[in-house]
């Protein structure tokens, strides 16, 4: 297994953090979950530090952020370039929500907040057969977003999607970047406080359908699977 740098973009509210941990917590123990012996690094831009050489990286992922791509924050162009270095480098990097919405926009994508409002609970995934990344006919994860990928860069494949998300999976051609709308991360107790986030920001059907969503199966271990195995490939430039 690679060593995995994730980098922190957003800050899980402090009144939650302690019980819930970091987006970084939950997402080592998500790649952890698969491969216990996984090492992981931070990086995190809202605490300040500064972005390494993505050259000198095993593997990366871009975590998500109350933030949108699009709102010409000093530290998102910077971003932007690392991404790109990343992806000529082919090293493994995965996109998660804001990373998902960043690396498309770095990539020649269009992301902008969606007409369709917020999408939160469980959300199910149509998947692309033999994509070779995700296996099965649907995928059911937690998702927290309004922005949304409009239009996908000519490079990425959609491997999954839905009619209120058609671009919340892709894999691109350089064949090491993958990204994904929804939160594999997230479990249900956060993904409920997601919810309550949402209480007098979406309207209260919204919320309440979410809510009673989250009692449903989830597959957010075989999405993590998938994105952890991902994350160990390394293909020589």
């Amino acid at each position: 297994m690679p060593r995995i740098t994730i980098i922190e973009t957003g800050l899980v509210p402090q009144e939650h953090r302690e019980r819930h941990g970091s987006f970084p917590d939950m997402f080592e123990r998500m790649i952890r979950a698969e491969d216990p012996t996984a090492t992981v690094d931070v990086i995190s831009i809202p605490n300040g530090d500064a972005l390494p050489d993505p050259g000198k990286l095993e593997a990366v992922l871009i975590t998500g952020a109350a933030a949108g791509v699009y709102d010409g924050l000093d530290w998102i162009a910077p971003m932007e370039d690392f991404v790109r270095k990343a992806y000529a480098n082919k090293t493994p990097m995965v996109g998660v929500c804001f990373g998902h919405q960043l690396i498309a926009q770095a990539l020649g994508g269009i992301v902008r907040k969606s007409e369709k409002g917020w999408g939160i609970g469980r959300h199910v995934y149509q998947v692309l057969p033999e994509n070779g990344v995700v296996e099965g006919e649907t995928i059911a994860i937690a998702a927290s977003h309004q922005d949304q990928v409009i239009e996908a860069p000519n490079d990425a494949l959609t491997i999954l999607s839905s009619d209120f998300t058609p671009h919340a999976g892709l894999l691109y051609a350089n064949g090491t970047t993958l990204t994904v709308q929804p939160h594999p991360e997230f479990d249900v107790a956060f993904a409920q406080v997601c919810c309550d986030l949402r209480d007098g920001k979406a309207p209260e059907d919204v919320v309440a359908t979410a809510r009673a969503s989250l009692a449903q199966p989830m597959d957010s271990a075989k999405l993590g699977g998938a994105i952890t195995r991902f994350l160990a490939k390394r293909t020589t430039p």
